[in-house]
């Protein structure tokens, strides 16, 4: 059912798909899809989620072995999760599940959402710990609240990005390359 629903959402776009067109594609009663899924926000959010853990996964084989230099480590993390950003999800996609997640946050819906960002900028601040313990950020940086900031970095400009149908990867990848270069430096252990 949720192959179904991602290529028909990736097809026919987020909003215009009904329940029983999923049910028809899953070759399932619509029942069935309810019995699974409580509703279409439902489905979006498995999509989201499953986007979110393969690229967790991923990024934790970074945070195993990152570059030496944090600017690398940060940004290797970083175009991880960007690359991997429409697999599952078109831009339009991302649009509604954020707009789900912002009306409604006290559901589980909304709540799933707000979970894996959490997640998300969990795993970018245990990589500038690592980075931390192998000596190449300053010792005193708290590396919690600048993990955290540098989450709320990518996510921003992730967000411009799902705005924006004509902005490409790149030109998002630059952008924030722009933003996390002087932060890297700043994060540096004095030599």
């Amino acid at each position: 059912m949720l192959a179904a629903a991602v290529t028909r959402f990736q097809r026919d776009g987020y909003h215009s798909v009904r329940i029983e067109d999923l049910a028809e594609d899953a070759e399932v009663s619509v029942g069935t899809v309810y019995n699974y899924y409580g509703t279409k926000g439902d489905l979006l959010m498995a999509t989201v989620a499953l986007e979110v853990e393969e690229v967790l996964a991923a990024g934790e084989a970074i945070l195993l072995a990152p570059p030496a230099e944090p600017q690398e480590a940060l940004l290797g993390l970083i175009w991880q999760y960007y690359d991997h950003s429409l697999e599952y999800l078109s831009k339009e996609m991302w649009r509604a599940a954020m707009a789900l997640s912002i009306e409604e946050p006290h559901t589980p819906n909304g709540r799933r959402y707000a979970d894996l960002d959490g997640r998300l900028a969990d795993q970018v601040a245990r990589l500038v710990a690592r980075l931390q313990s192998r000596g190449r950020v300053a010792p005193d940086l708290d590396h919690r609240a600048m993990g955290e900031l540098i989450f709320n970095t990518l996510n921003a400009m992730f967000i411009e990005f799902v705005k924006d149908d004509g902005m490409t990867l790149d030109t998002l990848k630059a952008r924030v390359a722009a933003q996390i270069r002087p932060l890297a430096r700043l994060m540096e252990a004095p030599a």
